[in-house]
């Protein structure tokens, strides 16, 4: 099943689903109406049961997101550009927090608001011939969509204030290098490489998968300890599951698992 709200399209895949961003013309840049469109097609994910796992790319061959539309934040008053960071803060917290699994398949250039887009996505894969980089620097603004706290997170604050400071590009080659991207393939094999890593977590229980991901996305954020706390919370949450019963079941009887997803 193929939704399309012309900026972005959304296509379902059994468990998994496909969101493309569709403005290739503007290299995929993401203005007003594209966020709320892509803002509708995540919400809608979260709320199907279905689905595990969201592949997010860009249409064409040059860009996955080359970034926020310059046009449209540039006569923009200090107001109205708090108000367009909080939005994209708020949708990107949603990819970064909600129960479905976010593949980011950079297809070319990951600039600016659409590296922050990729940042917030659980598993990251680029072609070999993508760029990456927070370039705001360069147009006398900072990187306003969630880049100053999850870059430093992700790459160390060392690394990711000498991409921030100097706005320069890296490859993906050099992006995998510093831990900013998971792998590179190259671009023929980019969409078969992201949809086989999504069906094969895709075939994993989903409370498993959800926990997973709040643990280790909530747990950076907590002291050592607490961490540990809540870890084990979650593990002893699993026993609660049907999954829990049937996967250690499945495994003593030394056959596949049949998951119920809960």
């Amino acid at each position: 099943m193929e939704t399309s709200n012309e900026r972005v399209i959304s296509t379902r895949l059994d468990t998994v689903t496909l969101i493309t961003i569709n403005r290739p013309e503007s290299l995929n840049a993401l203005d007003q109406l594209t966020l709320q469109q892509l803002d509708a097609a995540v919400s809608a994910i979260e709320a199907d049961p279905h689905v595990k796992v969201a592949i997010i790319t860009g249409a064409g061959n040059k860009a996955f997101v080359a970034g926020a539309d310059i046009s449209v934040m540039q006569p923009l008053d200090p107001i109205a550009a708090r108000r367009m960071a909080t939005t994209a803060q708020l949708l990107l917290n949603k990819i970064e927090n909600g129960s479905t699994i976010f593949i980011a398949a950079i297809n070319g250039y990951a600039l600016g608001g659409g590296c922050e887009l990729a940042l917030a996505c659980d598993i990251r894969i680029a072609a070999d011939s993508a760029q990456l980089g927070q370039p705001e620097i360069n147009l006398g603004i900072i990187p306003g969509w969630g880049g100053t706290q999850r870059l430093p997170r992700l790459v160390g604050s060392s690394r990711a204030k000498q991409l921030m400071l100097t706005g320069e590009r890296i490859s993906a080659g050099q992006a995998a290098q510093i831990g900013l991207v998971n792998e590179v393939v190259t671009a023929a094999e980019l969409m078969p490489r992201a949809q086989k890593l999504a069906q094969t977590i895709a075939e994993k229980p989903k409370m498993a998968l959800q926990l997973i991901k709040e643990a280790v996305t909530n747990g950076m954020e907590m002291d050592r300890n607490r961490a540990f706390a809540y870890e084990a919370d979650l593990f002893g949450l699993c026993f609660a599951t049907a999954d829990q019963k049937e996967g250690m079941l499945a495994f003593l009887e030394k056959r596949r698992p049949d998951w119920r997803d809960c």
